[in-house]
């Protein structure tokens, strides 16, 4: 059951069996049914989760209550270390309220490691504060192009990076939630997929 987190993580590490067995005590199994809220706004993000099977998002509500997506979860060929942790990275860091929510899209399997036990594994292992520094320059630059890509690209620029990076998300991913995370609204959404005669589930 932690084939695929062993798979991924010796893609960064090279990591002996004694390596990985002191890793793999530390892990558990968690289950989302699809619409199960798998980290509310205001609450510590105590736990690291790596996406075994799923698709998940963040999201942030105003004091409207409308949301806007501020991330998407998911593991296959396409995704990278930002994608395939479910975490809000800066409470976990610094054991603070979360300012997102954390919501299941569909059926998941979540592989969990508890913030103290990462430390531990930090403290025990020098490849583990190695994958550690990994994960937060993958966070850092995520967020840094997310910034950038919203302050000079175009909508229809957005929609086409989107588009070419993570195409089957388009059948997975509800439009208004591809529209919030692009930064658009779902009408001009509507409008770029007519123009390159996609399809988007509502």
């Amino acid at each position: 059951m932690f084939n695929q987190y062993k798979t991924f993580i010796s893609q960064y590490l090279s990591i002996n069996s004694i390596e990985w067995s002191l890793f793999q005590s530390r892990l558990s199994i968690k289950q989302y049914a699809k619409g199960d809220t798998i980290l509310h706004q205001g609450d510590v993000c105590n736990e690291l989760y790596f996406i075994n099977r799923g698709l998940a998002r963040g999201y942030i509500i105003d004091e409207n209550g409308k949301d806007f997506t501020w991330g998407i979860f998911f593991n296959d060929s396409r995704a990278h270390m930002s994608n395939i942790f479910v975490v809000e990275y800066d409470s976990f860091l610094r054991q603070s309220p979360s300012s997102i929510y954390i919501e299941a899209l569909e059926e998941c399997e979540i592989i969990a490691v508890s913030f103290d036990d990462v430390q531990f594994l930090y403290s025990r292992l020098k490849k583990g504060e190695r994958f550690g520094r990994l994960m937060a320059e993958e966070a850092y630059s995520y967020l840094h192009n997310m910034t950038i890509d919203r302050q000079t690209k175009s909508a229809k620029q957005r929609f086409d990076k989107f588009v070419q990076e993570t195409p089957h998300l388009l059948d997975k991913v509800p439009q208004y939630h591809i529209a919030t995370f692009l930064g658009i609204t779902p009408q001009h959404l509507s409008r770029l997929k007519k123009e390159k005669n996609i399809n988007i589930c509502e």
